[in-house]
């Protein structure tokens, strides 16, 4: 079987390959991983001036409320451009009654004052309708293009994201036995959605607040001007941070599963997860009300990972003879150990000592 088929079907429990089968099988995963970033990277460089667009509307929006304000560098602008167009329409509209026949003008002093309204016209239809300064802004000369290139790689490292994790799940595939190889199939294709949902969660909830809180913090003793390198690595962070936290039903599903918690220490914990949840929110940028938009997903999250931990446990105790009681798979609902076999070897003296051969308890 050549690498690149061992690459796409995943290898069984129980092959055997050697150090170099098993690098050459990394190797080929790797460069399918990095073909498919490739190519995501040409489709978002290819459509690069709409992705700016998305990124740039959080700001975008923030910036039309300081203008509606005449707040900041740009609402102060946006002020001065429309007291310039409202002088010009008095000015021409007073030129206007005084190149009328019946101003009391002389002909010679309305027709100096005619070309004076054209020129005036002109003028005036150069001035800009629309806010100007509602983008990020860039100092250096290839600044534009780097800040290009990064944001691309952004985006084509979220489009990408699902075929990596599946060639990653390739690898180590083989390392799980059948028991958790069922345990994480389920999980780890709930990742991309849930990856998903935390970078949709970022986009319109948390990266509006942080643009709106970080921009109007103090801005009255600042000129503020948003640099385009420092805006974007805040909302890569922030929509990355977003689509990681959004995992957590996935790690509390897997960690009941394997045993290592159960339904009902996870409910005890609610304190503890809803006091974490309220500092995760408080670490990003915003206020009370944000702090409260940001926290409350969070917590519900919690609450659902909490309750389908404990319906998935109740169905497969429900079901022993599927394995719910089995000692194959390593996983036992009840949180009891399987009783000894009866041909077990007989305890030793420091077993005696100890009190740690289980048939003592019955004697």
């Amino acid at each position: 079987m050549g690498p690149m088929a061992t690459a796409i079907r995943p290898i069984g429990h129980e092959d055997r390959l050697s150090l170099v089968d098993h690098l050459e099988e990394l190797r080929t995963r790797l460069i399918i991983s990095v073909a498919v970033l490739a190519v995501a990277f040409g489709i978002c460089l290819w459509q690069n001036h709409a992705l700016l667009r998305i990124i740039n509307k959080p700001l975008q929006a923030q910036t039309r409320k300081q203008v509606a304000k005449g707040d900041g560098t740009v609402g102060q602008a946006v002020l001065a451009q429309q007291g310039l167009l409202k002088i010009a329409g008095s000015t021409q509209a007073a030129l206007g009654v005084l190149t009328a026949p019946g101003s009391g003008l002389s002909a010679k002093a309305r027709a100096r004052l005619a070309p004076l309204i054209a020129e005036l016209k002109a003028d005036v239809a150069k001035v800009p309708r629309n806010p100007v300064g509602d983008n990020p802004a860039t100092l250096g000369i290839g600044e534009p293009f780097t800040t290009t290139i990064t944001v691309t790689l952004y985006f084509a490292l979220i489009v990408s994201l699902p075929v990596i994790l599946f060639e990653l799940y390739g690898f180590v595939l083989p390392a799980l036995n059948p028991h958790e190889r069922r345990t994480a199939m389920p999980l780890l294709s709930a990742v991309p959605f849930l990856f998903a949902a935390g970078v949709a969660f970022g986009y319109f909830v948390v990266l509006p607040a942080a643009v709106h809180f970080l921009a109007n913090f103090n801005s009255s003793q600042f000129n503020v001007l948003v640099q385009a390198g420092p805006y974007y690595s805040l909302a890569a962070t922030v929509l990355l941070a977003m689509g990681l936290v959004f995992q957590v039903p996935v790690v509390i599903l897997g960690a009941t599963r394997l045993g290592l918690v159960t339904p009902r220490q996870l409910r005890r914990g609610r304190p503890i997860a809803f006091a974490a949840c309220a500092a995760v929110a408080a670490f990003l940028p915003g206020d009370l009300i944000t702090l409260f938009l940001e926290t409350f997903p969070l917590y519900l999250l919690y609450e659902v990972s909490i309750l389908i931990a404990a319906l998935v446990g109740r169905a497969q105790r429900v079901t022993p003879e599927e394995g719910g009681a089995s000692t194959a798979g390593g996983w036992y609902p009840s949180a009891e150990p399987p009783p000894p076999p009866e041909d077990s070897a007989e305890p030793t003296v420091q077993d005696l000592i100890d009190h740690t051969d289980p048939r003592l308890s019955d004697r």
